[in-house]
């Protein structure tokens, strides 16, 4: 299939060779080139965001730096930087769960040891509760990705139930720099090291919880065999990641954006 580049984009990548990605959930296109990544996506705030973000960490974090972004026919296009390594869900590093539980704690405090004064965007839960609403009234909840036990007889109705629940239930924020998807597909590693982080679109200002609660949950299931086509499970402990972070799980927090993910 022939795709048609903005002439801006098509100057830097053209005879180029590249592959097209296929992990992940997102609705974005997303190109692999040896040096440099071009996700195509529709324009949206999320898009919106990671290029602000991504500018704004520029020698603050390890986050791929913009090469050329261009908007054509309501389509985002962002060319930028790749970041070297395998992402943190491969086998040799789920297969020694408590090295890894390591490394993804020390990206969590790497990220909310950044100073947020100044930082351009706002996901705390005013935004991210808006954007939520926006996603239900106009069914763009995907209930085919929902976990099992969200919806029906012993959950919520629909997400117009869980909405309300949301809105009610909201706890306190502890705001800090947070990633906003900080699964293990998103963080880089070489050579046993965070190289980067990758997927920036829902980064900003949000409670430290937030990414807590899917850290936790990506690392269970990519332990436990839930994210992959075949049965493996890797030696694990629940709660490797919270002793590796000194912390004691608030499962209050960690539920309600467990459940607030469901609706993105």
């Amino acid at each position: 299939m022939t795709m048609i580049f903005p002439a801006s984009i098509y100057k830097i990548i053209k005879n180029k060779t590249y592959r097209i990605d296929s992990v992940g959930m997102s609705i974005s296109k997303v190109l692999l080139f040896e040096d440099m990544i071009l996700k195509i996506q529709p324009e949206n705030e999320e898009t919106q965001n990671e290029r602000l973000i991504m500018e704004w960490l520029d020698g603050k974090l390890p986050v791929p730096k913009v090469i050329c972004h261009e908007i054509q026919d309501e389509m985002d296009y962002l060319l930028m930087t790749r970041i070297c390594g395998k992402m943190s869900c491969a086998d040799e590093y789920l297969q020694d769960s408590d090295r890894l539980a390591q490394i993804l704690a020390s990206g969590l405090t790497k990220l909310w040891s950044i100073d947020i004064s100044g930082c351009p965007c706002n996901m705390n839960l005013d935004r991210k509760l808006k954007m939520a609403e926006y996603n239900v009234k106009n069914h763009l909840v995907d209930m085919d990705n929902v976990d099992p036990q969200t919806f029906g007889e012993n959950g919520f109705k629909n997400p117009e139930h869980l909405l309300d629940y949301l809105f009610t239930h909201r706890p306190p924020e502890d705001l800090v720099l947070s990633h906003g998807d900080f699964c293990l597909p998103n963080v880089i590693l070489e050579n046993g090291q965070i190289s980067g982080f990758i997927d920036l679109g829902k980064m900003g200002i949000a409670d430290r919880w937030q990414d807590i609660a899917l850290c936790y949950r990506s690392f269970r299931g990519n332990c436990t065999g839930k994210y992959h086509k075949t049965s493996r499970q890797f030696p694990y402990h629940p709660d490797l990641l919270f002793e590796k972070l000194d912390i004691t799980p608030d499962w209050d927090k960690i539920n309600y954006y467990l459940l607030l993910d469901e609706l993105f």
